[in-house]
């Protein structure tokens, strides 16, 4: 089974958003060229082309407001519900209320985590306006994920760094699983430290095709993180197909390998 943890379904508006403007010039891809309603065989498809079996779909919230709101990612959910899996986000600015549409996004639209994104707050995780999120996400039994390392869009990347920042939060919520995506490049051995550290601090791979692992992470992989490194490939932004393409270069054992592909995001977002 391969699991992707870290995926979007787009809309026109959100890939044209003037952020994505640096990662759509490395690929190459003109922004105008996409519509604003973008059907569910684009991801889905994308998907196949890497016989991913199930996807950890995203909403996205952000200092103006919902860029992919909770309800978008309730309909694809439902929508196809063997395939993927929903994950909020909420308006950080806000706590009482950001507490409020996180237990409705579980309870009543059926979503299994939530994903916030401090560089798009430019404030990092150990921020006091996170906590009362944390402590819902315990009380929900719900994964609290977000991304570490540089930013590709043209923003901050210090929220990103790892220790002291998500240490801190560790500390404070012991029960909290925690997701943390895209590696945390530059700062990946302080992600692997944390790893090691806190039984429930887990790393994805979004964003890096398997041929950019940094050497430490590929080595943490092979032999006591096996348990810790989940498959992501942030998609749209690249597709599961090129980051798994030099997935076999890596020479995992069999167990690690089956692990990363999916073993161990079934287990952290309860998928079994």
């Amino acid at each position: 089974m391969i699991i992707d943890a870290w995926i979007q379904h787009p809309t026109g508006e959100f890939l044209r958003h003037p952020m994505f403007a640096s990662l759509l010039r490395w690929r190459g891809v003109d922004p105008a060229s996409f519509p604003a309603t973008i059907p569910h065989d684009f991801t889905l498809a994308a998907l196949d082309a890497a016989s991913v079996d199930r996807a950890v779909v995203s909403a996205w919230w952000g200092p103006a407001g919902p860029m992919l709101s909770n309800d978008h990612v309730a309909e694809l959910v439902r929508a196809h519900p063997t395939r993927l899996v929903g994950l909020a986000s909420v308006d950080l600015a806000r706590p009482v209320p950001a507490v409020r549409e996180l237990r409705r996004a579980v309870r009543e639209l059926g979503l299994s985590g939530l994903r916030m994104l401090p560089w798009l707050w430019n404030l990092p995780p150990n921020d006091r306006r996170y906590y009362p999120l944390y402590a819902e996400c315990v009380e929900l039994g719900i994964p609290f994920c977000l991304q570490v390392g540089h930013t590709g869009p043209m923003c901050p990347s210090e929220p990103g760094r790892p220790i002291p920042y998500l240490d801190e939060v560790a500390l404070d919520f012991p029960e909290l699983t925690i997701v943390a995506g895209h590696i945390g490049y530059p700062w990946t051995t302080e992600m692997i430290a944390l790893a090691t550290k806190y039984p429930n601090v887990f790393i994805d791979t979004s964003a890096y095709k398997a041929s950019r692992y940094p050497r430490e992470l590929v080595d943490y992989m092979r032999t006591h993180g096996k348990k810790k490194v989940l498959f992501g490939s942030n998609f749209p932004m690249i597709t599961p197909a090129e980051c798994l393409a030099g997935l076999d270069a890596l020479d995992l054992p069999d167990d690690a390998r089956a692990l990363f592909l999916g073993g161990n995001a079934e287990r952290v977002f309860r998928l079994s």
